[in-house]
């Protein structure tokens, strides 16, 4: 009997190395004040990773932590001497810094870095009108990095600006993270605005989305809530511009990661074919894998039923 392997590639996650780190946003004096968040307090690797069959994790996209600000490049050092699979990385480099350029050009000596995170949330206006953007958007589409934007879509002054760097820079691949924070508690203006907002970015074919971080509005999401929001985006931007991922370790405050992935696995509405390139192949081309970077080399692998 066999039965089918499905690879994902999760393009949103964390490792956490606490004895070279320093995190001080995971520091207990520290914000944000979760009541949980002892529970991501520790040291995360590769090997947390896991995965029942007929699922497999055939690669991921590492995502900046914190690890050092001052010198983005200690956390992918450590990220390339001790992951095995396959594996991108979107470092940390501020936008907005004088030292950016010579920030990016450390970055582009390591292998896996194919680009960058900054984290714009209540500050995107402020960020993305400042007087090095421009600049610094234009450095990262000659380096053929990506911007992985975090900020509420419902901020439509936000989101203005960022179609217009979009438009003015049409090499450079935008990825909005965490779906752009869509509502978590029914609020139906803040639900049109993100949807409107949505809309407006679909315009810009260089612009994709990534779904995850549901835990961070709502610790107990529930998985219908979550298909909708899949749809809206399925629907508002077609099947190649979305992406699904894990936010481990911070999934954990909702449930365990291969919990995450058989919960998506399952969600209603959502065909094997879209799931497939929700969970890898739009992945695999909006961070620039290649096949033969990936474990598995087939799509698609029958093996044994153990």
């Amino acid at each position: 009997m066999t039965r089918v392997l499905h690879k994902i590639i999760d393009p949103h996650l964390h490792l956490f190395n606490l004895q070279q780190g320093d995190y001080a946003w995971l520091k207990p004096q520290n914000p944000p004040f979760w009541p949980d968040k002892h529970l991501i307090n520790n040291s995360f690797v590769e090997s947390n990773l896991l995965l029942p069959l007929p699922k497999q994790l055939a690669g991921f996209v590492h995502i900046e932590a914190g690890f050092d600000n001052q010198q983005p490049w200690r956390e992918i050092d450590w990220l390339q001497q001790h992951c095995t699979l396959p594996f991108k990385s979107v470092a940390f480099a501020d936008i907005t810094a004088i030292t950016f350029t010579k920030h990016i050009k450390q970055l582009k000596l390591r292998k896996s870095v194919v680009g960058i995170r900054h984290i714009l949330d209540e500050k995107a206006v402020e960020i993305l009108s400042s007087t090095l953007i421009q600049q610094h958007f234009s450095l990262l589409a000659e380096l053929e990095f990506s911007f992985d934007a975090q900020l509420s879509l419902a901020d439509s002054q936000a989101v203005e600006l960022l179609i217009s760097l979009a438009n003015k820079h049409k090499t450079l691949r935008i990825i909005i993270n965490h779906g752009g924070w869509p509502s978590a508690n029914n609020d139906l203006n803040a639900q049109k605005n993100w949807q409107l907002n949505l809309q407006k970015l679909a315009e810009c074919k260089n612009i994709a989305i990534k779904l995850s971080g549901w835990e961070m509005s709502n610790r107990a999401w529930q998985p219908q809530q979550v298909a909708t929001m899949i749809q809206d985006c399925l629907t508002i931007l077609g099947d190649t511009r979305v992406m699904l991922a894990s936010n481990f370790p911070l999934c954990l405050f909702s449930m365990s990661y291969s919990e995450l992935w058989n919960t998506y696995a399952i969600l209603p509405e959502i065909s094997r074919q879209t799931f497939e390139k929700i969970s890898f192949c739009n992945a695999l081309n909006w961070y620039n894998f290649s096949e033969d970077h990936l474990i598995i080399k087939q799509a698609k692998l029958e093996i044994n039923n153990l």
